[in-house]
């Protein structure tokens, strides 16, 4: 048997340096480690007696308990074995790990030991795209996303505390529906008769974080591995991300100045079409009224699920806005997709769908499988704000505040890159699609756009096939006026940046 350890242990050295680079590890765990690192690089070898737990706190200066807690997370580990009243000494065969001799283990392994499949890595669309740089660009004018500085924090905060304090309060913070809390179902339901001209009732509603959830539980709920998915040409990558995702080929249907081309959908034998017809996303054309009766008649004949996302509906500046095609479908073909995040914020992952009673069932079941319900409280404090007018009010202002911002931006344009963009401004939605010239090196701006702390998406984001076309997309909800000029200007000169490479 091999003599115990003296009093100049090293183990106190390490534990001190473990416990400035691990974080937020608890001591035992620190201490635990210091002594594999030890055992690894030879200090401590197999069969050496390590101190007895009273001495070693004394040591290190921390709490006994401490010491057995690092002990048995040792024992679990394989590294050491207790008999009895002799001590506790090093393993004979120590376990064999794939960290480097001399280093010390922190967090869990960085690859399984199990096949796992890839999963497609989709950008963060909303705030930037892969080659316009980085997420800390000052102006990410390729994001169709609100201003978060607008948001009623107070009016919220109110709403949540009231849904704290109310009897209901109890039940909200159980397990409940995976429908979602029956109170905001209620005053959605309200909102898409009042609003929208859409019959639905909250058996007809299910509340979702956020429409991207919505989007996967519809995606998983109608496709099967292989199944076509109909997309617009130009569209909305993370809705595609969801329907390959659910095993679906995506097949692009083309555009044109009156929206999706209804008559191209006769060629194609599909389980779904995925469309934006309020406000195209990303060109922001409104599907003309003669293609949305001629898609409506087109799903009724080959039974076709139409997936309408209408994701900014509340922002329409010129006239009324176009009703949903849920409006007139009743609920037989359209599955109806909104959000609460442009009108609240996004952080606060408010979806839902509506649709018929019984395909809100099934998706509810499904949603169940992987998310058991939603935040209940924050559900009934959001239907306060909608049952008070707040939430109605917070729309007009925004819808107000947004309408000058258009201005803003247009003027912008036309003042400093009028002699390279095109346009026309948008009856609605919360970006400007724009048409660049033809000697303008596209790619290239782009970048030099990034770099001057602006991001920019072009058409080539949004193509399902990435093919480069002479346009851009730009944001104008985020920022307000004075930050929109600034941002117009960075990309003038990033143009000519471009220009000189």
């Amino acid at each position: 048997m091999k003599k115990s350890q003296d009093e100049e242990s090293i183990w106190s050295i390490d534990v001190e340096r473990g416990s400035r680079g691990a974080g937020a590890d608890a001591m035992f765990v620190r201490i635990a480690a210091s002594m594999v690192n030890d055992i690894r690089r030879g200090a401590l070898g197999a069969g050496d007696k390590l101190p007895s737990t009273r001495v070693l706190a004394r040591r290190l200066g921390v709490n006994r308990n401490t010491i057995v807690a690092a002990f048995d997370e040792l024992t679990a580990e394989g590294w050491v074995v207790t008999r009895g009243a002799r001590g506790t000494f090093v393993c004979d065969e120590v376990p064999e790990r794939s960290a480097r001799r001399g280093s010390t283990p922190r967090g869990m392994a960085i690859r399984p030991g199990f096949h796992v499949r890839s999963v497609r890595p989709e950008p963060d669309v909303w705030l930037q795209n892969p080659r316009a740089g980085s997420l800390d660009v000052r102006y990410p004018m390729s994001a169709g996303v609100p201003d978060t500085r607008l948001l009623p924090t107070a009016l919220l905060a109110r709403a949540y505390r009231r849904a704290l304090a109310a009897p209901t309060a109890r039940a909200a913070l159980d397990y409940s529906s995976a429908h979602g809390a029956p109170r905001l179902r209620t005053a959605i339901a309200q909102m898409l008769r009042s609003t929208r001209g859409i019959p639905a009732d909250p058996a007809n509603v299910l509340v979702t974080r956020g429409s991207q959830m919505a989007l996967d539980l519809v995606a998983r709920l109608l496709l099967r591995p292989g199944d076509a998915a109909l997309v617009e040409e130009l569209g909305y990558r993370p809705a595609w991300h969801a329907f390959a995702e659910a095993g679906a080929r995506l097949v692009p249907v083309s555009l044109d100045g009156a929206g999706l081309v209804v008559r191209e959908l006769a060629r194609h034998d599909a389980r779904c079409l995925y469309v934006t017809p309020h406000h195209q996303y990303p060109t922001a054309v409104v599907l003309a009224p003669a293609r949305r009766a001629a898609l409506l008649a087109h799903a009724r004949e080959r039974g076709l699920a139409i997936i309408e996302d209408d994701y900014d509906h509340e922002f329409h500046f010129d006239g009324r806005p176009v009703a949903p095609l849920a409006a007139t479908d009743r609920g037989a073909n359209v599955i109806y997709i909104g959000t609460l995040s442009k009108t609240l914020a996004p952080g606060l992952r408010l979806g839902f769908v509506a649709a018929s009673a019984r395909t809100i069932d099934e998706l509810a079941r499904l949603r169940a499988v992987s998310d058991r319900q939603g935040d209940h409280l924050l559900e009934n404090a959001v239907a306060e704000l909608m049952e008070d007018g707040e939430l109605a009010r917070h729309v007009r202002k925004m819808r107000r505040i947004y309408a000058g911002r258009r201005t803003a931006l247009a003027d912008a344009l036309l003042r400093d890159l009028g002699d390279v963009l095109s346009f026309e401004l948008p009856p609605g939605g919360i970006t400007l699609w724009a048409r660049v010239a033809e000697d303008v090196p596209l790619d290239a701006w782009q970048k030099a756009a990034s770099a001057r702390g602006v991001g920019l998406s072009t058409a080539r984001d949004f193509d399902i096939a990435g093919r480069p076309s002479p346009y851009v997309r730009v944001g104008f909800a985020r920022h307000d006026e004075h930050e929109i000029v600034d941002a117009v200007r960075r990309m003038r000169r990033a143009l000519v940046d471009a220009r000189r490479r």
